[in-house]
């Protein structure tokens, strides 16, 4: 990292949380907000500067010290004032790690394809939500741009507890990476064994997605 200093734009729950979890990884957090009144939600830290403004205007911007800055989250209320935060950040002051919190799921996907990264709320919630309500369900959490390689996190059957969770590889084109248990993360190793509860990230071709659905409904492999 060539510089640690990181800019947040609005400090509402998402910009308070953000910039004290970036502050207490050691990071220069400056955090912008056009209401003084909403610093109040941040927890006291010696890294966290406080600075009144728009998240837009390039002399906030520049007082904030944009210039040589690792990377700006743009993360208030309003779609229009999130992007345009993070396109003057990308354009103007070359910021190399920049992303936008966007409520709008189409304006998103036109953004992305501009090349400024997007966190979708609106979309992320709803599939969060599906995911959870429909576990047995597959679908991916990422894909690559060609559609080759996906990430896809799914509930383990039941009927595969106690079977070592590296013989369900497929070849090339399934491949079990790690599970969640009790809360926890784990990269699956050769012994591991899956147990009931068990989430898997897996990693999916386009030619692997019929097989772990096989897999999941216990088909053979």
């Amino acid at each position: 990292m060539t510089s640690d200093r990181m800019l947040v734009v609005g400090c509402g729950r998402v910009g308070a949380e953000l910039a004290h979890r970036l502050a207490t990884q050691g990071l220069q957090v400056t955090i912008i907000d056009r209401n003084a009144r909403a610093f109040r939600r941040l927890a006291d830290h010696p890294n966290i500067i406080k600075l009144e403004g728009m998240g837009f205007d390039p002399e906030i911007l520049k007082q904030a010290q944009i210039e040589g800055a690792y990377g700006l989250a743009a993360v208030t209320s309003g779609d229009n004032t999130n992007i345009l935060s993070a396109r003057i950040a990308r354009e103007v002051f070359h910021v190399p790690n920049v992303v936008a919190r966007i409520y709008d799921p189409r304006r998103a996907v036109v953004y992305q394809r501009l090349g400024i990264a997007t966190v979708a709320t609106v979309t992320w919630t709803t599939e969060q939500a599906i995911r959870r309500l429909f576990p047995e369900r597959t679908s991916a959490d990422w894909t690559d741009t060609g559609g080759a390689v996906s990430v896809m996190e799914v509930s383990l059957p039941t009927s595969l507890a106690g079977i070592q969770l590296a013989t369900l590889n497929v070849d090339n084109s399934v491949k079990f990476a790690a599970i969640l248990r009790g809360g926890s993360p784990r990269l699956i190793e050769h012994e591991l064994i899956a147990q009931e509860g068990d989430r898997a990230v897996v990693l999916v071709t386009q030619s692997g997605a019929e097989r772990l659905h096989e897999i999941l409904k216990g088909g053979q492999r």
